[in-house]
């Protein structure tokens, strides 16, 4: 095994350095078969790949009614048993009272919180939903600086098809919710080097350190090894899970943290 580092994927840099699924249908990067439980896809979608264009507001269509027109066209009415708010003088002048935020001028400014910019790829968003929270929902690993495997993790809420799964066994428990992983894959010529197992230690140690007890997966039995990153309730054993539900389909892997 040669020099290996591990990458949070919280920015456009880290997210074009996702190495590619070992089969070219499916992509990391367009993704979103956990995050959308009714219509989520593992397909590669080109489209995914580029920056989301700003959305623009519609001009509001004129009204076909002229009696309506005319109420618009008019000024509004002064009510004149209304009086004039007063201003609050603890204002910044030019700052609007309706949206300036509440501070306390007595404690220093709260850092700015990390996030994605609104013109990323679709994925990149769905990744950096938790930065200003918890942290990045995703992680590459490289040996000797070429990308060779990659995790999605994160809390149970950002993941709708991991609570579905979850909600066929009511057996589990339930308080406190774990975190879950839900993908771990090598490229297909980085298979059996040991990678994924050092990916999801640091993975574990990150979901630690964010204050989780407890960390769910979800494999599919039988699935190709190419079409699934969930791995297989074999490999999460051989890194410190347990079997929580045993199902012919869909088991539940669960491993408690330190």
């Amino acid at each position: 095994m040669g020099t290996i580092t591990i990458l949070d994927v919280t920015d456009p840099a880290a997210f074009g350095r996702i190495p590619p699924c070992a089969d070219p249908g499916f992509d990391h990067r367009s993704c979103d078969y956990w995050e959308d439980a009714e219509r989520g896809s593992k397909a590669a979608r080109l489209a995914w790949l580029e920056p989301v264009p700003a959305a623009s507001e519609a001009p509001r269509p004129r009204s076909t009614n002229p009696f309506l027109a005319d109420l618009e066209a008019k000024a509004p009415v002064a009510n004149p048993f209304a009086t004039e708010r007063p201003a609050n003088p603890f204002l910044t002048p030019g700052d609007d009272e309706e949206t300036a935020p509440m501070e306390n001028p007595f404690a220093p400014a709260p850092p700015p919180r990390p996030k994605v910019a609104p013109d990323a790829p679709r994925k990149l968003q769905l990744l950096g939903r938790g930065l200003g929270v918890v942290g990045s929902y995703a992680k590459v690993l490289f040996e000797d600086d070429v990308a060779k495997a990659y995790a999605q993790f994160g809390p149970l809420t950002a993941y709708p098809r991991a609570q579905r799964t979850r909600d066929l066994y009511p057996s589990l428990p339930d308080a406190p919710l774990p975190a879950v992983i839900t993908c771990i894959a090598t490229t297909a010529e980085a298979r059996g080097a040991g990678l994924a197992t050092a990916l999801v230690a640091a993975v574990c140690d990150d979901l630690t350190g964010r204050g989780f007890t407890a960390v769910e997966t979800y494999p599919e039995i039988g699935a190709r090894p190419d079409a699934t990153s969930a791995a297989t309730p074999g490999f999460w054993e051989s890194v410190g899970f347990e079997l929580a539900i045993a199902d012919e389909r869909f088991p539940v892997m669960r491993r408690a943290l330190a």
